[in-house]
């Protein structure tokens, strides 16, 4: 099944790709690895999940914020390989990004809402390393963002 496919199968439409708020580019290829930008929650209306995990937004919508990051790096993907996906040979590596309170610590599992959706699209392709940090704030007070790290041909 290919990658668009999939994307159909699970009930994914792909925005498109947000342009840089900063003096910065939403991606950059170096042979053929493709650095994707962090990725905030911005869905069809905007940004969505607000706040820190554990005091303004439950562990589940950050894990439901992470996924539509990683729907956004996908966007970027797509973009920066001229619309071919087959062209993904690896998601390498993921850096997830949580805002949330002092004392929490289920970072993993809100990061894994990227994770997942990154095995269902790709499958054994998207099976990566990462980063689940928890941070006191993040730009425009979302309550997520990911980075990620991309091999492609």
């Amino acid at each position: 099944m290919s990658i668009e496919d999939k994307l159909v199968e699970l009930g994914i439409t792909l925005p498109t790709p947000a342009a840089p708020v900063a003096n910065y580019v939403p991606f950059v290829i170096s042979g053929n690895l493709l650095s994707i930008s962090g990725q905030v929650p911005f869905g069809t209306n905007g940004l969505e999940y607000i706040g820190k995990t554990d005091a303004d937004i439950t562990p589940e919508d950050a894990n439901k914020a992470a996924r539509l990051c990683a729907i956004n790096l996908i966007a970027h993907m797509k973009a920066a390989c001229g619309g071919d996906l087959e062209r993904v040979q690896r998601v390498v590596k993921l850096g997830g990004f949580v805002n949330c309170t002092d004392d929490f610590t289920g970072q993993p599992a809100v990061i894994n809402g990227a994770s997942d959706l990154m095995v269902a699209v790709f499958g054994d392709k998207g099976r990566h390393s990462r980063s689940a940090v928890g941070v006191n704030a993040l730009p425009l007070g979302v309550s997520v963002e990911i980075d990620a790290l991309v091999e492609i041909s």
